[in-house]
């Protein structure tokens, strides 16, 4: 059996870019059920994207990027996400997300009047899954 016969094609399409495409043998996100790994032959379906750490495998190596919001389509041999922010370690402001952060959790602690907290809450998430991606 040939080496690259568990590999698949993983696309990460934002409304900017496409920040990836290639072969790989596993992808690792979280959705709004709880987290998912997808390898080859997965049945087909879509799922809704939450934010987190999106892992990639290939070829032994790791990579890792925080995945903000989106959809995600699998089929037996590619995975297409369509991500509203996706963010590569290097492209992150660690600074700023830590401000976000606490900003986010202000909001939550006081339950300011007015406050959406459902919209803090997406947006601590988003924060911390920056701050993750970046350690």
């Amino acid at each position: 059996m040939a080496e690259n016969d568990n590999r698949f094609t993983l696309k990460i399409i934002t409304p900017d870019r496409v920040f990836y495409e290639d072969q790989v043998s596993m992808v690792e996100f979280n959705t709004v059920e709880g987290e998912v790994g997808i390898y080859k032959q997965h049945i087909p379906m879509t799922m809704i994207i939450a934010p987190g750490i999106l892992t990639i495998t290939q070829d032994g190596d790791i990579k890792e990027a925080a995945l903000h919001a989106g959809f995600a389509e699998v089929l037996p041999d590619q995975v297409t996400i369509l991500a509203e922010i996706i963010e590569w370690p290097a492209e992150i402001d660690l600074e700023r997300a830590k401000e976000s952060k606490e900003r986010a959790e202000e909001r939550i602690r006081e339950h300011a009047l007015g406050t959406d907290m459902k919209r803090a809450e997406l947006s601590l998430r988003r924060a911390v899954a920056r701050i993750e991606a970046v350690k």
